[in-house]
């Protein structure tokens, strides 16, 4: 026993400093920035991208090197997904709201790795409790793409975060927090001095960034889609907490009065936006603010609430502003990143490719894979010093991580290779690792 204590401790030190050398050979890059292509080679050393070159890459002989030939075939930076939800992507809502908190985390880490393995190596959690399911992941404990936590989405009393019972209220009578509430998945919050307490909770357990619901939605129960939510003094309280912590606050909102309000106290980032006008367009455009657009329409990908539904009219509503939402979005050059909003479907999540896909209705495929790439990673970096992985993402270049993949194909040239990741995608490496090689 005592020996084999011994060697624990001789051989610790040497795993440590050993590098893990991975050289992709002959492949298109594509580097998440340019449209032009280049073909060669590069060189993984630990979790970073070390270099690029066109002419063969020396290696060092005392190092393991895992060489990939990749055969001429399409490389480029891992894609991200903006707006997820990763402990709701996949459990339908009527079981997350009677699941223990325990299960929930088990059954997120499960759709998590799915999630890796359509390509998505990094993501932006704009609501629920994903903080150990990150922790998990960071850890090795599970396989998932990185995430930047909001954490609970901040939502007013009937306001789209709010998913209580009717007999849930008045909140004091019927107990400080429903069970979803304790379990940090959503919080209700009224009053500038609650908005900055939830506000400074969230941040506190370790989000990258703070979202607030600042208008109605089309799947919540008690807000008609035009009403506006928060006043000027709560956003602020959201803002002040956001602000001291380096960070900034993204809101959900459809409408220009909900965008207007959020924007007049400092909000940074708008979610969705369907149903904008120019006027608000122009003033996104003076202040500078993201925009975080879903391709939402009346297809295959919709959520099929009943007809005749207050959710079904709310849906027709807001998707019927999309092509003007992303024709404004264009006309005034706003900084536009994607996210797929995936919700409550597990049928929805394996569509996270084709509803990227679907942008090209708006943009060329150079300019979606552009978006879901180097675009999407400017976004994730608003948060400064907030954010907990330092090196560049959603690029190709020497000091990014290394996180890639190899399709089978060019989705330049062919965007609907992105729909169909089990068959088109041949490696998928995230920070240094590789999750999948259907090559060697």
């Amino acid at each position: 026993m005592r020996k084999s204590i011994i060697y624990l401790f001789i051989m610790i030190p040497l795993l440590a400093t050993s590098q893990k050398n991975i050289l992709i050979n002959n492949v298109e890059i594509f580097n998440g920035v340019d449209e032009k292509t280049i073909t060669g080679n590069v060189l993984i050393v630990d979790n970073l991208i070390a270099k690029i070159s066109t002419s063969p890459i020396a290696t060092n002989k005392s190092a393991m090197v895992t060489i990939i030939d990749g055969g001429g075939k399409f490389l480029m930076p891992g894609m991200i997904d903006a707006h997820a939800h990763t402990t709701m992507d996949a459990m339908p809502l009527a079981q997350a709201m009677v699941s223990d908190m325990s299960y929930i985390s088990l059954f997120s880490a499960n759709s998590a790795e799915k999630q890796l393995l359509r390509g998505f190596t990094s993501v932006r959690d704009v609501g629920g409790n994903p903080f150990a399911l990150k922790k998990a992941i960071d850890q090795g404990l599970t396989n998932g793409p990185r995430i930047y936590p909001s954490g609970a989405m901040i939502s007013q009393t009937g306001g789209h975060g709010d998913f209580r019972l009717p007999t849930d209220v008045p909140r004091h009578s019927c107990g400080a927090l429903t069970y979803m509430e304790s379990c940090g998945m959503a919080i209700i919050a009224d009053g500038y001095d609650e908005v900055l307490l939830k506000s400074r909770e969230q941040l506190r357990q370790g989000a990258t960034q703070i979202k607030l619901a600042a208008g109605g939605g089309v799947a919540s129960d008690y807000d008609p889609l035009d009403v506006a939510q928060y006043t000027k003094n709560e956003f602020t309280a959201a803002v002040d907490a956001t602000d001291n912590w380096g960070t900034y606050v993204t809101v959900h909102a459809y409408t220009p009065k909900a965008i207007k309000a959020a924007i007049s106290a400092g909000v940074k980032c708008i979610e969705h936006g369907q149903l904008i006008d120019e006027e608000t367009t122009k003033l996104m455009a003076e202040k500078d603010i993201w925009w975080c657009l879903q391709a939402f329409l009346d297809d295959e990908d919709a959520i099929p609430f009943p007809e005749g539904s207050s959710y079904k009219a709310k849906q027709l509503e807001m998707t019927a502003g999309t092509d003007n939402a992303y024709k404004l979005a264009k006309k005034y050059k706003i900084k536009t990143a994607w996210g797929s909003d995936c919700l409550f479907d597990e049928k929805l999540t394996t569509r996270q490719g084709a509803q990227l896909a679907k942008l090209t209705r708006w943009y060329t495929p150079f300019e979606v894979l552009r978006m879901a790439t180097s675009t999407n990673a400017e976004l994730l970096a608003l948060c400064g010093p907030r954010n907990p992985y330092p090196h560049k993402l959603g690029v190709i270049k020497e000091g990014a991580y290394a996180d890639l993949i190899l399709v089978d194909g060019s989705p330049i040239k062919n965007i609907k290779l992105i729909e169909n990741p089990e068959q088109n995608f041949l490696l998928i490496v995230k920070d240094g690792i590789i999750y999948k090689n259907t090559i060697l």
